[in-house]
Formats: structure tokens, sequence, C-alpha cells
């Protein structure tokens, strides 16, 4: 896992000062791997380390660093000696005060900070930021010798979401968390979105949106699910035009029968007009905007991991 350093600016954008608590070690059995983080408020806090008790007891401590009854830094936990979990393993957390300024230190593609009392950066840690900023070693999170190297978040997928109905909605709410992913929020009026989008969404007004297309990665995913039925087959003939890695279409299976025959007429080869999905989502789960969201999510993740099954057989199934 990476720092999300467009979660922790956002964060700091709305309370000023937060304290984020980043699992540095985990050892044996542990609730949440190396590079999980939560982020921390005076009255609130989002993201988690896992553990019931370690994350209660980690929450607690980042509250008496930001209030300065406490220091930031390193602290190790044993589970079932010190907190009584059952998990048997032990973790290292640090935890740390970010405000707009440290925040702009954060550079990509690691962020290398001393979180002991130890003193300037040894050799094996210059090293190993040497290793990675020359493209040897791979940014990964790593302890050493009081010094955390994090590796920075760069969304790898980006995903052009198109219609911000309650089907629309309700998918941004559940990809905008995920760090690989920058979304980009497409719809033809302003008061189409919600008046708070979700964190880290990039709203795109357009008032012909299958021209916005241009702008598009001709890698990126697609979900279209617009208002109107000229609109989505608009954007379907424009998504096969640009190039997409996955594109899925809101409807029905007699509605796609249409598009792919007019799509066809509009001369696209029948192999690439079948790479959209229609319907989205998993049927199994319902027809309630979350529901679809949950299941057009999945398959998006699995899409971009490289474990999707074929068009023809999600509509089969």
């Amino acid at each position: 896992m990476s720092l999300d350093l467009a979660e922790l600016r956002a964060a700091v954008a709305r309370s000023g000062r937060v304290a984020r608590v980043v699992v540095a070690d985990a050892q044996g059995s542990a609730p949440r791997e190396a590079g999980a983080a939560m982020l921390v408020w005076a009255d609130g806090q989002e993201g988690t380390i896992g553990g019931g008790a370690l994350e209660f007891e980690a929450a607690e401590v980042a509250r008496r660093v930001l209030s300065g009854t406490a220091a930031p830094g390193l602290t190790r936990y044993p589970l079932g000696p010190a907190l009584g979990q059952c998990c048997g393993g032990a973790v290292a957390l640090v935890s740390e005060i970010f405000d707009a300024e440290r925040v702009a230190e954060i550079a990509h593609p690691v962020h290398a900070r001393r979180v002991t009392d130890a003193g300037s950066a040894p050799l094996s840690v210059t090293r190993a930021l040497a290793q990675i900023r020359r493209g040897t070693e791979p940014p990964a999170l790593r302890l050493i010798e009081g010094w955390l190297i994090e590796p920075v978040a760069a969304p790898a997928h980006a995903l052009w979401l198109h219609g911000a109905g309650h089907v629309g909605r309700a998918i941004a709410s559940v990809m905008a968390p995920l760090p690989d992913w920058a979304i980009t929020w497409l719809d033809t009026g302003a008061d189409r979105f919600p008046n708070v989008p979700p964190a880290g969404v990039d709203v795109l007004v357009a008032a012909e949106p299958a021209r916005a297309l241009a702008h598009a990665p001709p890698d990126a995913h697609h979900l279209i699910l617009t208002y109107s039925h000229a609109l989505d087959l608009a954007l379907c003939d424009a998504v096969l035009t640009r190039g997409f890695a996955s594109a899925g279409l809101i409807g029905s299976r007699t509605k796609w029968a249409r598009f792919r025959k007019r799509l066809t007429e509009a001369g696209h080869a029948p192999a690439e007009i079948d790479r959209i999905r229609c319907p989205i989502g998993d049927p199994a789960l319902g027809k309630h905007p979350q529901a679809i969201a949950i299941g057009a999510a999945a398959a998006l993740v699995r899409a971009a991991s490289g474990d999707a099954a074929s068009p023809a057989e999600e509509r089969r199934a």
C-alpha cells in the first residue's frame, strides 16, 4: 500500500491539521499489512489499520499527539501482551502530524522521514532512496534504522464515469476511496452532481459529453449511465473510437441489442463492440443503485487486475 497524497491533502484542507497513523511493520498474525493507514482529527477519523483494540488505542494516541500531550513517532505493539488481542503478532505504528506545509514536502515516488530519535539518514537509507530513484528497486515501504520510506500513491487506473444520476452517485461513492483510481465524473449540468462530490473525484461539466472523450486516456475504464439513450449511444461510439481498457453500459439486453446494431452500422468492428459490457453489475445483487455499484466496482477492480471474465461470459452468467 502507498501514501494516498490526494486523501491527505483533502483531509488537511478540511481540518487544518491531522494525525496520520501508518502500519510501518507487521510481524506474525496482524490485523492489517504494512502500509495500512488512517487519518485522525479532533472529532473524527477515516481509514483503518484494523484490529479493534489496536485501532482504538492508536486513535487515542493520535489525538494526544494532535493536542501536544504525546510525541509523534514510532510505537511497537505486541498485540497479545499489550492489547489482549488474539492475533498473536506484533505491529509497529508511526504517528505523525500533517499540515499544509508538511504535505507540500511530499513528492513522488517515495516519502522518506525520520520516525525515531536517530540522527541523519544512515548509508542504508541513502542507498535505498538512490536505488528507488534510479528505478533499480521498486518503491516499497521500508523501515530502516529509524527511517520510514513510504511509496507515494500514483493512480494506476483511470475511470471515466458518465452520468450523475442515482447509479452514478453510488458508483462514485464506492470507487472514490480506492487509491489506485483517478476518477473523472461527467454530466451535462453542474446541478446534476451532489453538492459535495466524493473526495478525490474530478467533476467535469460537458454540454456534449461525447466530445469530452477526446481528453480521456485511451486506456481508461468507462461506465456509461446517463439519463439519455441518445447520449449513451454517442458515448459508446466515442469510446469505441477513442479506445478503452474496459467499458460498461447501463441498460437491458434489449437496449444493448439495439445499440449493438447501431454501432455496427456506424462501422465499428463486432469484436470491439463486444468488449462493452451491458448490463453492468451483478444481477444476483439486485437493482438497487448501491447493489449495482457494488457489482460494477467489483468488475472494474477485476478488469484492472487482469482477472476479468470476457463480456460474452458475463452476459451469459
